[in-house]
């Protein structure tokens, strides 16, 4: 199972957020790129980076941040956060990305999501099923729509979609514990390649997670608060 860092960025600083809220955001660094190449020296070779200005404005806002890194390491990062058109993708591609997920694009506006995956292909288009009781959540997790989960993964795993990440935005930042029930029930149902996301915070949820068959599990907040150390995660890599 591949163990993939994230960065979420404010305003150019590292950033967490509790389940989505804005108002509850703890700035951990003011320079991306340290904590990047800190994940680097531990061995790390992914990482989940999120524009979370992005997301708000429904446009890529923090291109320069993902420049900067992807210059300035070796991580393959996957990127996500405000990407609504073809142009945003291309911005996201030309400063470094490896991947990208799109999330609420998929849902508002599947025929232009649909466009990057026969543009880009499958393994560079990542599809975001972010999720609130079971109901994928949408513009920044500030909405929930009326889409099921499971029926969302399974209907663009059959337009192409081949790699998932899913958090359950009561999970996320909460640090306890991941959605093993529901990560279950996409991979027997879907049989996508899945990536954890949300509520990770110590190495036995990770090896849970690997146990039930995910792909991934992204950690975010469990390495900024000391939960889950770089070197105990650097054996697993």
């Amino acid at each position: 199972m591949r163990i993939i860092p994230a960065i979420d960025i404010i305003d150019g600083k590292c950033v967490r957020l509790v389940q989505g809220d804005y108002s509850q955001k703890k700035i951990y660094n003011e320079d991306p790129l340290e904590v990047a190449r800190e994940f680097e020296s531990y061995g790390m070779r992914y990482l989940h980076l999120v524009d979370l200005d992005g997301a708000k404005a429904k446009q890529i806002v923090n291109h320069k941040v993902l420049y900067n890194l992807a210059v300035k390491t070796n991580l393959q990062i996957d990127f996500g956060g405000g990407l609504r058109t073809q142009n945003d993708v291309y911005i996201a591609f030309e400063n470094g990305a490896k991947q990208i997920t799109g999330g609420s694009i998929a849902v508002e506006n599947p025929e232009e999501f649909l466009s990057w995956i026969c543009h880009y292909g499958g393994d560079k288009i990542i599809l975001g099923a972010d999720c609130k009781d079971r109901k994928i959540a949408v513009s920044a997790w500030q909405e929930n729509s009326d889409q099921d989960v499971i029926r969302f993964i399974e209907e663009y795993r059959q337009k192409g979609i081949s790699r998932v990440i899913c958090t359950d935005v009561a999970k996320d930042g909460m640090l306890q514990g991941a959605s093993d029930e529901l990560y279950e029930e996409i991979i027997r149902s879907t049989g996508v390649n899945l990536i954890a996301s949300g509520g990770i915070a110590s190495i036995d949820d990770l090896y849970r997670l690997e146990t039930l068959g995910c792909e991934g599990a992204i950690i975010g907040k469990a390495i900024y608060e000391n939960k889950l150390s770089l070197k105990e995660l650097s054996a697993l890599c």
